[in-house]
């Protein structure tokens, strides 16, 4: 038990290096890491399902090639990805062949991927192990994980909290040490923010850097992949794994992928020199109203960190921002009426047939199939798309969107190499404490929203603890420019590795391995009938 829980700790980097050196295999981290998520999950619930045959086979697979490199010789060894034979979990939303897909939702029970994502065959060519699939909002559309049809998930630094969403799953499970890596996805903050909450790495690239192909959509517009890790070197090499154009995707960029994702500085002190110089925007409008403030004092400690390593950071102004909250409310309902149009109870998924009255079918097959927050939103963007409403609402949004834009534009133009704000403007918060204020539940991502509505890559990695809770600070970039991201965030790293909080570790680890730690939904329902 030790040995395999050892493993488990270990950095995706680290693991690398045991298996190109033979002193591991693919199939004993597969082993450790399925053995420690079915043992630890009951409290957490952050996995949908578990596939032991498909990972064992992918490890076998993957030792092979290993053991292929290795006879081969050191130049063949340097030539595997730093992937090869690592475990990865996938959000439920991810197509993989003949497996299920959900999206958290009941419309979608019993449905089976027919084929495989883009960056499910990527995450094949590069040899890693897919574990399973992990918890979300339904179709995305949260910021807790309390809205999955399945029940929701709990936040391992303290289990009567949420760690936020909608790829609560995903964080999580990286977060307890449950996998190495994870995949997410980031519509308006749902890489970002859970990263954030559970104290861990996350990157929502630019949009079109990976291929929503094989991903179930919410807003076509605003929907990107990208990774979740405890440390950036291994958030990089999984955003290198799966990047790249893909002709079946239209909005995929024909954007080199930069060999810089998996070459980041080993070295705490070569990590850190890489600041000095930089010049950082800090935006005042991200200090929203309502912040808490350990927060941010945890976002103005994480600046003097950057300066004191020589970087330039500056106070500049995002006159917009105030607005991307309400644009977002628009453009991403409304698309997500679209989309979801589709599930109608004929092709696949969740089905009512009660005689030959089709509308009374529709009706039932989606009244049934969605759940509140999904029926919230539909509504929503179906208004906003109607007749008399378009040019008002949805149709004055995207212009919006176009001046937000042009606020991130400028500072470019200006010479700034990056912007650093807060992720969230709080701590993981309790569950049910925003559940019946839809807007203040909204407010969680207003400091992730606009980097979506301007298609920028953002990242959030950990910088201390408030409450003795996990905080997150948000490095924003240009177009394109995810290889500087992570330059900067890995010197951050660097420069902060000493501190204390680095070492803190989830504070309910021991609480996930006992049996009779109750699940997140009877915590709940505890919590209520007191």
């Amino acid at each position: 038990m030790s040995e395999t829980r050892d493993l488990t700790l270990l950095t995706a980097h680290e693991m690398a290096d045991l298996l190109r050196a033979g002193e591991t295999t693919s199939r004993e981290l597969a082993a450790a890491h399925l053995e420690r998520a079915r043992r630890t999950d009951h409290g957490l619930n952050a996995w949908l399902t578990i596939d032991d045959e498909r990972a064992f086979a992918e490890a076998d697979a993957a030792d092979a090639r290993l053991a292929a490199a290795r006879a081969a010789g050191p130049a063949a060894v340097e030539r595997l990805h730093p992937l090869a034979g690592i475990p990865v979990a996938l959000k439920d939303l991810v197509s993989v062949k003949g497996g299920q897909c959900t999206a958290g939702s009941r419309i979608l029970e019993g449905y089976r991927a027919p084929y495989d994502a883009h960056i499910t065959e990527r995450l094949h060519d590069v040899g890693a192990v897919i574990l399973g699939k992990t918890n979300m909002d339904e179709f995305a559309m949260g910021s807790s994980t309390e809205h999955s049809a399945f029940g929701p998930t709990s936040n391992p630094w303290d289990l009567d909290r949420v760690p936020g969403g909608s790829s609560g799953g995903s964080a999580a499970s990286v977060a307890a040490y449950q996998a190495p890596m994870s995949i997410g996805t980031d519509t308006g903050g749902s890489i970002r923010q859970p990263a954030s909450l559970c104290g861990i790495v996350g990157i929502k690239p630019t949009y079109g850097r990976v291929s929503r192909y094989g991903i179930v959509a919410f807003a076509s517009s605003l929907d990107q992949i990208g990774p979740f890790a405890r440390d950036t070197r291994d958030a990089a090499a999984l955003l290198h794994a799966v990047s790249g154009r893909d002709e079946r995707d239209s909005t995929s960029a024909p954007v080199e992928v930069p060999d810089a994702l998996i070459q980041l500085a080993k070295s705490d002190d070569e990590a850190a020199s890489h600041l000095r110089g930089k010049r950082l925007g800090l935006p005042r409008e991200y200090f929203v109203s309502g912040m808490e403030p350990g927060v941010e004092r945890a976002i103005r400690e994480a600046v003097v960190a950057l300066e004191h390593a020589g970087a330039i950071v500056e106070e500049v102004s995002l006159p917009h921002t105030d607005y991307g909250l309400a644009t977002y409310y628009i453009v991403a309902p409304a698309e997500a009426s679209a989309n979801l149009a589709r599930y109608d109870g004929v092709r696949f998924g969740h089905s009512v047939r009660g005689g030959d009255d089709y509308l009374a079918d529709y009706l039932a097959t989606r009244g049934g199939g969605f759940g509140p927050e999904v029926k919230r939103r539909i509504m929503l963007g179906t208004y906003a798309l109607s007749a008399g409403y378009y040019d008002a609402f949805y149709l004055k949004a995207q212009k919006v969107r176009t001046l937000i834009k042009r606020d991130f534009d400028l500072l470019w133009e200006r010479g700034f190499d990056a912007l650093v704000a807060p992720t969230s403007p709080d701590v993981a918060f309790r569950f049910g404490s925003k559940l019946a204020d839809p807007v203040k539940m909204y407010l969680s991502d207003a400091c992730t929203l606009p980097v979506n509505m301007a298609g920028l890559p953002g990242m959030s990695v950990p910088c201390g603890l408030s409450e003795d809770l996990p905080v997150g600070l948000q490095l924003i970039g240009a177009p394109w420019s995810e290889g500087e991201l992570f330059r900067l965030a890995r010197g951050y790293e660097g420069a902060t590795a000493g501190e204390t909080w680095r070492n803190v570790r989830p504070h309910h680890l021991a609480a996930l391995e006992d049996p009779t730690t109750p699940t997140p939904a009877e915590r709940i329902a505890r919590a209520g009938a007191h």
